[in-house]
C-alpha cells in the first residue's frame, strides 16, 4: 500500500522559514515529485515540481524563495521569506509512469 506522509508545517511569522518533508512508502520508480497548496476558497495550485532527472519548475509567486529537492523516496520543500499569502494546506504528489499518489497535507500558516 502506497503512503505519503508530509511533515514540517506549522505557524511562522512573515519573513520566516519552514522546511516541509514528504516521505513515501510502498512506492518505487518515482518519476515526478511535486508540492501543491490550497488556500481557503481558492483552487489548488502547483507550487514546485522536480523530475527524476532533477529538473525543477516553480510557481511564479514562489520563485527565488522556495526550493524543492528530493532524495530517494523523499521530497522536501524549503520555504524562505514566507508571506501571509503563502498560508495554505501543502500536499505532496508523487507520480510514477502509471499512477499518481497524494499525501494528506500539512498546514502552513504565516502571520503578519
Amino acid at each position: 500500500q502506497v503512503q505519503l506522509v508530509e511533515s514540517g508545517g506549522g505557524l511562522v511569522q512573515a519573513g520566516g522559514s519552514l522546511r516541509l518533508s514528504c516521505a513515501a512508502s510502498g512506492i518505487s520508480s518515482i518519476n515526478t515529485m511535486a508540492w501543491y497548496r490550497q488556500a481557503p476558497e481558492r483552487q489548488r495550485e502547483l507550487v514546485a515540481r522536480i523530475t527524476s532527472g532533477g529538473n525543477t519548475n516553480y510557481a511564479d509567486s514562489v520563485k527565488g524563495r522556495f526550493a524543492i529537492s528530493r532524495h530517494g523516496t523523499n521530497a522536501y520543500l524549503q520555504m524562505n521569506g514566507l508571506k501571509p499569502e503563502d498560508t495554505a494546506v501543502y500536499s505532496c504528489r508523487f507520480d510514477t509512469y502509471y499512477n499518481g499518489f497524494w499525501g494528506q497535507g500539512t498546514q502552513v500558516t504565516v502571520s503578519s
